[in-house]
C-alpha cells in the first residue's frame, strides 16, 4: 500500500468512544500472544500507544503506568503498552525499568493503523509516518470507554486510572 493510501486508511480508522475496538491479536512480552477480545467480560484494558522504547517521554509514561500498576489491578484493569519496537527491545525496556505490565510489538504498524494512531508527523521540517501517542480504555463489555488522542505524558497515567476506577 502506498504511503498516501496508508495515511488515508489510518485517518479513516480513528476509534471513538462507544465503538467496539478492532479485532486484533497482540504479540506480548514473555512470549505470549492474546486476542484483545479475550479480556471481554473479565477486565478493562488500557492500550497506550507510544513512539519508541527508552526515549525520554516514552520512559516517563511507562514508569508512570508502572507506579500505578497496583491501583490499575485493583480497578480490574490490564495495561498494555504498544509500539513498533521489536520484542527484543521491549524485553530490554521492560527489564531496565521493571515494568510490571506487558508490552506489545506492532512492527508492521497493523494495530496502530487499525486504531488510527499511525499518522503523518513532522519534525525539523521533515514529514514521516509514526505513532501518535494515544491511549484507549476498553471496558469489560468490550466497548471503548475513553480515548486520549495526542497524549501529553505529564499526569496522563493518573488521568487514565481515574477513569478506570470509575468503571470498576
Amino acid at each position: 500500500m502506498p504511503a498516501t493510501a496508508k495515511k488515508a486508511a489510518a485517518a479513516a480508522s480513528t476509534i471513538e468512544e462507544g465503538m467496539t475496538p478492532p479485532a486484533c491479536s497482540l504479540a506480548l512480552t514473555d512470549e505470549k500472544t492474546i486476542d484483545l477480545a479475550a479480556y471481554k467480560g473479565k477486565k478493562n484494558v488500557v492500550l497506550y500507544f507510544y513512539p519508541k522504547d527508552d526515549t525520554p517521554g516514552c520512559t516517563t509514561e511507562a514508569k508512570d503506568f508502572a507506579a500505578l500498576h497496583a491501583a490499575f489491578e485493583k480497578a480490574e484493569t490490564v495495561v498494555i503498552g504498544i509500539s513498533k519496537d521489536p520484542m527484543k527491545s521491549h524485553d530490554k525496556f521492560r527489564a531496565k525499568y521493571e515494568l510490571p505490565f506487558a508490552l506489545a510489538s506492532d512492527e508492521g504498524s497493523i494495530i496502530a493503523e487499525k486504531f488510527g494512531v499511525w499518522r503523518e508527523k513532522s519534525m525539523y521540517g521533515k514529514t514521516y509516518m509514526g505513532i501518535v501517542r494515544s491511549t484507549f480504555l476498553i471496558d469489560k463489555s468490550g466497548k471503548v470507554a475513553k480515548v486520549w488522542p495526542k497524549v501529553s505524558v505529564t499526569g496522563h497515567a493518573a488521568d487514565v486510572l481515574k477513569v478506570a476506577q470509575a468503571l470498576a
